[in-house]
Order: C-alpha cells, then structure tokens, then sequence
C-alpha cells in the first residue's frame, strides 16, 4: 500500500512517498532555515509564501524519485495541525486537490503524531505496545502514553517554552544564531557544563519548563563581566540542563507505567548528546529516528497516515486546518 505524505506546517516543504508504512520510496524536504535565519525565527506569512512556491516541484521530485504515478497511490496523507495556519492551508489544499482528481481517500494527520510514527519508518520491527512517547520540538514538548495505533493519552507536556524554543532563545543570548539547537550542541562539545543553572522538576508533574532556565542564562550573561566563563561552558551547561530534565522526568514515567518500550522523535532529538543520555539513563529499550527523519518530513505523514487507513479512517473533503490541534486526551 503505498500513500503520499505532504508536509507544510512550519518551514520544511515536505512531499514522500511511503510502501506500507515502513518503506522509505521517496523523502523530498525543502527547508526554508536560511531565509527565517535573518529575522532570527520564523516569519509566517514568508514560511506560506514560500510553501506556494515549492510545494509543486517537491511534489513533483518525490513521485519522481519514487517511480510513481498518482494511479499507482492507495491514499493521500497531509498534516492538518498543529502548525501555521497559512502554511498548513498550503499542503491541505494541494492534498484535496489530489484526492478530488485522482479519487484517492484522503486523511487529515496529527503532526505530532506522525513525529511518533518516524519510529516506524525503515525499522525490521515495529515498535511495541503500551510505549511512552516523548515528542520534542520547536513548538511542544509532550510526553504520550501509546497504548496502540491511535490510541494516546496525553501525560505531561511543557508549561511555557518547548525545550526546541529554549534552545533558539539560549543561542540568541549567547550570540550563537539560528536555529539554536544544532549550533548549542556544537558549540557545547568544546565547553564543560560547569555553571550552576537551575532545573524545573515540578515535583508531582509530568509537565516540563525551561522559561526559568532561560531567564537564568539571560541572568548569567548579563553578569558576564564579573562572572568568568566561556559561551562555550554556557552551551554545555545549558544544554545539560535541559538535557537533565528530558531525562529524568521521562524515565521516572516510564518506570511508573511498566511501557515496554521509550519512543522519542521531534526536532530535538537529533541531539545525539540527548538520545545517548535516554539510551543510558532507560530502564527499557529507547527507539529514535535517524537525525534526518527527527526534523520535520513527510515520510513521517505517510507513515502515520497508512495505519489511519488500515484502521479504516477516512477523511471528509470538506475538514479545514487545525492550528493549535493537541494529541492526547
């Protein structure tokens, strides 16, 4: 069963092409980090016109590159939240457009969800159930419990900064520029994490904040002056920091719940200092995608959208996006 995945709810124009879940037949992302780098973020309303003139030639690359013609599809799979509005209407209308000409069922995907589903993808063997999901990003930070497909109930998630959010906003007050995740953990293998910054443990909580750490460093460079350090040490503690608490609130779930298996996918987890410290730290076994399937792609939308399929999960034509949709109840 091969589906079209189409991805565009933040600033990867994404298009694949998927083989019964698992099978990798085409993966075409376009990222658009170069442009939003110079305003430091991303700017919408640039990140959904640049959707419209990539999302055809995307499209076009990864039905070539998998040697597909749309008759050869069984289903079109699209994000539908959460994510920009303007960027998600771009993937979601090109996706009906599809459906409507093709006669192809269609389904409206989770994007957090289908992050999950990146541990399915080009795996000899699926993941098991009940499994504890940890989804880390620019936007969320969610920690899921996965009882079986589309079955999920939502156990913690971030009380102000996403852990991706406060990697952006520490390489900002260090000077390190954008986006901030890789750059830290590159700039913190050259430093010692020596410097006291703090942890939220939210005692009795599987919810996660970094705001205060992030206050914290704001602190801690403003007093650069008299406190002697290198931004270099600054990454490496920062990074600890919020590495220490990913960690350690996760596994202590895990532990609680007996899951058979720890899932970690997002944007964040390309860190491979942080998937090593889970691998080390878990009590079960830990699956991560590959860095390249950690970030936003569409791979992870077929994948997530074929066991919608299977499940018999159909779409009306008529749904509209869902900017700020949860997973988990």
């Amino acid at each position: 069963m091969k589906v079209l995945g189409i991805e565009t709810s933040c600033d990867e124009t994404a298009a694949a092409v998927v083989a019964d879940g698992t099978t990798i037949l085409s993966n075409v992302i376009t990222s658009q980090v170069d442009i939003h780098a110079r305003y430091g973020g991303i700017v919408p309303e640039v990140a959904s016109r640049q959707h419209l003139l990539t999302i055809l030639p995307v499209l076009k690359q990864a039905m070539m590159e998998a040697g597909v013609a749309f008759g050869d599809l069984q289903g079109v799979a699209v994000t539908i939240g959460p994510g920009l509005p303007g960027s998600l209407l771009v993937g979601v209308n090109l996706a009906k457009a599809i459906v409507l000409a093709h006669n192809l069922p269609l389904i409206g995907v989770n994007h957090l969800e289908a992050h999950v589903y990146a541990n399915w993808l080009e795996r000899s063997e699926p993941p098991l159930f009940p499994n504890l999901c940890l989804i880390v990003s620019g936007g969320h930070t969610d920690l899921v419990l996965m009882e079986g497909h589309g079955q999920f109930k939502k156990l913690g998630q971030t009380r102000d900064d996403a852990a991706g959010e406060a990697f952006d906003k520490g390489a900002r007050l260090l000077g390190l520029g954008y986006p901030g995740g890789p750059i830290i953990e590159k700039t913190a293998k050259k430093g010692v994490a020596s410097l006291p910054l703090p942890r939220a443990w939210l005692k009795d909580s599987d919810d996660f904040s970094f705001s205060g750490l992030k206050t914290a460093l704001l602190h801690l460079v403003r007093e650069k002056e008299t406190v002697n350090f290198s931004i270099a040490d600054a990454a490496a503690s920062f990074q600890q920091a919020i590495v220490d608490v990913l960690v350690t609130k996760t596994v202590d779930a895990a532990k609680r719940l007996q899951v058979k298996q720890l899932l970690l996918s997002g944007g964040v987890i390309a860190n491979r200092a942080l998937c090593q410290h889970f691998v080390n730290s878990s009590p079960v076994p830990v699956l991560f995608p590959p860095p390249r399937l950690c970030t936003d792609n569409a791979a992870m939308v077929a994948s997530c959208g074929y066991y919608h399929f299977k499940l018999g999960e159909i779409s009306s034509h008529d749904f509209d996006v869902i900017p700020s949709l949860r997973l988990g109840v």
